[in-house]
């Protein structure tokens, strides 16, 4: 085997070096003045329709030699492959135009086919700027059209308006595409080499409780990394939690006075939220307590034990806190606080300092960004180190140590200024090349109360998290009540129903706005069962689930048949359901590339509207009117059920939810 696959490697490669060459020769042959002849313009045209035949031969004898490899289990993105086929037609019809533009996109109407190709217009321009050439988009879109290679998915293409090439789908392909998926599962599209990613999420400050804020930096960097895993990237979750700095010494000094023998006997803090006001008031308005508060950040700084142990304390307390929460929404993710970089600070200021970007203002070192409105302050007047410092030392780590090929930052809206600034530092002194490395701020708004104002309690507290999460699993169950599902649910199947409705619901509702924009937070819309909610998809999921239960049909049954039945797609709502579930990879892929998780919301939505609409239109289950016996099952439909509640599922994965079977 090992010299068949070497044989055929050789080939591959011998094949791969004459396409480059006979490009080279068709690109050659198109500016006749490189000849040292001058042949006439029918031999010219003869000798280059013969090389580009050449060329299209071998370029499909090169496409059957890789199929003939071991065939890939992960889903197709159609959307790419489309892209490939129009690359190369552009490429064979205009090889004189670098980089052309691929604008291949799902047709909106199927009037309009399955996809369209719509490069022709741009490509018009680039021939009218670059070669004062004026051709018509429709002559470009012929062109284009005659040179698409043999293929696999395209069953004919048709020319439409001014140069819209639309694209008909050849529906064996679609099918056996279905098949494949069930067959292997849903698995990961190719999204090319494998990425270390670094994301950098929820982040929240150590002897304060976690609030409504910090809501949408935990669900939206749980549901990227979820992504980033599911498509093979090794992925490193981070809390960059707030757990050093001066407000430690306030409360170490407050937790002296309060709990004096704190080192031999545990502290029974019960409401550190409340112990952090006392030592906050105390440190406001007492000035000998402001004094020993400096004095323990200092001690604290220098590592005594007793200091270090007393942070530990406080650390612990509030850390089960988060915990509860992070246990809440399914949440896992690695703690990596501020003081993990406490030593690294020093030389982070040295190496500024050496490469000459540190100037002194007032006592302060300072770092001017080019581009950049504010200075970064690396080190106070004091000595004391700052979040610059702590940044600049956190992206260091994770590019030079973690070796990141991305770092995504799910920070809010407000650090904009700040998190670009710390960027442009590190690409200033030279730490990662932004063509190489993509290091982002995913950026989030804010949550907004029902008055469009600020989340806050009536009181005018910020909303605490924890009873956020409580009030919903109340109206969750409130709901179920409503519908009496607890009539026909056991108690365990109640319990399950109620906490993947709750958290679905407080996720899904973020999730499905756009991230960059606020959101108003409703329990009353989120809970609601029709319209683009969580609630909707959940019962609709379920529904597409018990349609195989109540015929009868288990897992194993539906394996077998999709090894043995072709799916049929006839009917206009199998084809639309069809494409629809295929969709999947490139919904994926956008998000990889723009980092906005609605996308994926929006399309599940459409997902479950299309299945219904089939199933409206398309008996899967035949039963006989007078009995209500099943007398017949239609199982490529029993598969369409199947294929889109298996996308479904992993769509629901991805944004952190977890469906039920019975709701």
């Amino acid at each position: 085997m090992e010299v068949q696959v070497a044989q055929c490697t050789e080939r591959l490669l011998r094949q791969e070096k004459e396409i480059k060459f006979l490009t080279a020769e068709i690109d050659r042959l198109k500016n006749f003045e490189c000849l040292g002849v001058s042949p006439s313009l029918e031999g010219l045209r003869e000798e280059n329709a013969k090389l580009k035949y050449r060329l299209n031969i071998l370029q499909k004898s090169l496409r059957e030699e890789r199929n003939k490899g071991e065939p890939s289990k992960g889903m197709i993105n159609i959307n790419k492959c489309l892209q490939d086929i129009f690359g190369m037609a552009i490429k064979s019809a205009y090889p004189e135009l670098e980089n052309p533009p691929l604008l291949v996109t799902p047709s909106q109407q199927p009037r309009f086919g399955d996809y369209q190709c719509n490069s022709a217009m741009s490509i018009t321009q680039i021939l009218l700027k670059s070669k004062d050439q004026k051709v018509s988009p429709r002559e470009i879109a012929d062109q284009i059209a005659r040179n698409i290679p043999d293929n696999e998915c395209i069953e004919k293409v048709e020319i439409a308006g001014p140069g819209f090439i639309n694209v008909h789908l050849k529906k064996d392909f679609v099918s056996k595409q279905l098949s494949n998926m069930l067959i292997n599962g849903v698995q990961p599209p190719a999204v090319g080499e494998r990425k270390k990613v670094v994301v950098d999420f929820s982040s929240p400050n150590i002897a304060k409780e976690m609030h409504v804020g910090h809501l949408r930096s935990t669900i939206i960097g749980d549901s990227m990394c979820r992504l980033f895993e599911f498509v093979g990237y090794d992925v490193l979750r981070l809390n960059h939690l707030g757990d050093w700095g001066t407000q430690f010494g306030m409360l170490i000094a407050h937790l002296q006075d309060k709990f004096p023998d704190y080192l031999t006997v545990s502290p029974p803090i019960g409401d550190l939220q409340a112990f952090y006001k006392e030592s906050k008031r105390r440190f406001d308005t007492e000035e000998e307590f402001k004094k020993r508060a400096y004095q323990c950040v200092v001690l604290l700084q220098s590592k005594n034990p007793d200091f270090l142990k007393a942070w530990k304390l406080i650390c612990d307390v509030s850390r089960k806190e988060f915990q509860k929460i992070y246990d809440c929404l399914d949440i896992t993710i690695i703690e990596r606080g501020e003081s993990y970089y406490q030593d690294r600070m020093a030389d982070i200021v040295k190496e500024f300092e050496e490469r000459g970007f540190v100037q002194v203002d007032d006592g302060r070192k300072i770092v001017f960004v080019p581009g950049c409105s504010i200075p970064l302050t690396i080190m106070k007047s004091d000595g004391g180190y700052t979040y610059d410092t702590s940044d600049l030392a956190a992206i260091k780590q994770r590019l030079f140590e973690e070796k990141a090929d991305a770092i995504i930052y799910v920070v809010d809206s407000g650090q904009a200024v700040h998190l670009q600034t710390v960027f442009a530092a590190a690409q200033m002194i030279g730490w990662y090349d932004p063509k190489v490395t993509r290091v982002t701020h995913a950026a989030f708004g804010v949550v907004l109360g029902e008055d469009k104002k600020k989340f806050k309690t009536r009181s005018g507290d910020t909303v605490r998290l924890i009873d956020l999460l409580e009030e919903g699993l109340k109206r969750s169950m409130d709901k179920l009540k409503e519908k009496g599902r607890h009539k026909v649910l056991s108690p365990e199947e109640l319990k399950a129903a109620q906490t993947s409705v709750a958290f679905g619901c407080i996720k899904y509702a973020d999730l499905s706005h756009n991230r960059i924009n606020d959101y108003i937070f409703s329990f009353d819309k989120m809970l609601d069962d029709r319209g683009n909610t969580a609630a909707y998809l959940l019962y609709a999921f379920t529904r597409i689930r018990s349609i195989a239960r109540l015929a009868n049909i288990d897992e194993g049954t539906l394996q077998k048949t999709a090894r043995t039945t072709e799916i049929i797609l006839d009917h206009e709502k199998e084809w639309k359901l069809g494409k629809c579930i295929l969709r999947f990879p490139e919904i994926l892929q956008k998000i990889l590339d723009d980092l906005l998780l609605h996308t994926l919301c929006d399309y599940l939505y459409e997902l479950a509207t299309t299945f219904t609409e089939f199933y409206d239109n398309c008996y899967c289950v035949e039963k006989d009117r007078q009995t209500g016996q099943i007398v017949n099952v239609n199982m490529w439909r029993m598969l369409l059920c199947e294929a889109t509640a298996a996308v479904m599922a992993k769509g629901f994965d991805i944004l952190g939810i977890k469906p039920v079977q019975k709701m």
